[in-house]
């Protein structure tokens, strides 16, 4: 069976993907390769091939972006998608939203600003119920990386936190912070476990009778349950791929979604720039403008220290 699914093919029972990339996005995804050492090869007709991570692209000359190998699951969802042709649709429904059943007690979390360079990591969680559950689907809340539009994030992130009435909580992390605390974890695994169990903590301070927690997989649950303090101690905690389809979970990715904007926008006025997100070519550019205008230790104040891009602007 092949499903046809916004210009992308896939291929269902089989570990292939078939879309389509323009050149710009190929030389960002190249560049993204590169970084992280994968091993290049020619290809007839292809402007390049590459392996890495379990995976084997092949980048035509057309246009055509074939990939293949255990790990395409993992590589399109979180890597090809979100950071390089920004659209979301792989393993999701047509409409880009998972089928709708009854809506039990539970909360999501979720994150944004992990994998940008510039900006603040934010962590965000939402409690819902069977009536304020049906109210967010009513909404059309869906996964974040579904919406393009800045100002619909900021719509919807207000019409979440009034049908939740309060049962919603957001950490943010700005550069500084979240450098000092990267710098103590050492592991940024490490580091989302604490922040995702200061959101749950906080969630559960305001709905003490929360009986679930949801989050996307990023690390093993005894990270998180380590990190718990005595309100958490007790509660259900589940992660799962793509949790985003859950509407508290996509809740959360909206607020999350929000607060990074927010803070965006706060150090884009500070610097007097813009400050693009991911780390391709454009925040390369950037980051060499504030370390020609700001110097190295400005670097604190606006990015994630522990990104390659840090070490490529600065000299190691």
């Amino acid at each position: 069976m092949i499903l046809i699914r916004i210009g992308v093919t896939l291929v269902a029972g089989t570990s292939s993907y078939v879309g389509e990339i323009t050149p710009g996005q190929a030389a960002e995804l190249r560049d993204w390769m590169e970084r992280r050492g994968w091993k290049f090869s020619g290809a007839p007709y292809a402007r390049y091939r590459a392996q890495g991570d379990g995976v084997c692209v092949t980048v035509y000359n057309s246009g055509k972006l074939v990939a293949q190998g255990r790990g395409v699951a993992d590589f399109v969802s979180f890597t090809l998608e979100p950071e390089i042709l920004h659209t979301f649709s792989f393993g999701l429904e047509p409409s880009g939203v998972a089928v709708s059943e009854p809506v039990t007690p539970h909360g999501g979390i979720d994150e944004s600003g992990k994998g940008d360079f510039f900006g603040p990591l934010v962590i965000a969680g939402v409690c819902v119920n069977a009536v304020t559950g049906a109210g967010l689907r009513e909404l059309g809340v869906c996964d974040s990386k579904l919406i393009g539009s800045s100002a619909r994030i900021r719509t919807l992130a207000e019409q979440i936190r009034r049908q939740v009435d309060g049962a919603w909580s957001v950490v943010t992390l700005m550069p500084e912070t979240y450098n000092r605390l990267y710098a103590g974890f050492g592991n940024l695994n490490r580091l989302l476990a604490w922040g995702h169990a200061r959101t749950i903590e906080n969630l559960l301070e305001k709905v003490p009778e929360c009986p679930r927690m949801l989050s996307d997989k990023f690390a093993h649950e005894s990270l998180i349950r380590r990190a718990l303090l005595t309100r958490g101690r007790g509660v259900v905690l589940e992660q799962r791929v793509r949790a985003e389809s859950d509407v508290a979970v996509a809740a959360a990715s909206i607020l999350a979604r929000d607060g990074f904007l927010n803070g965006m926008a706060r150090l884009a006025a500070e610097f007097a720039m813009e400050l693009p997100r991911g780390a391709g070519p454009r925040v390369r550019t950037a980051g060499a403008a504030v370390l020609a205008g700001f110097g190295r230790e400005a670097f604190r104040r606006c990015a994630k220290l522990h990104f390659k891009t840090y070490a490529e602007l600065c000299g190691g």
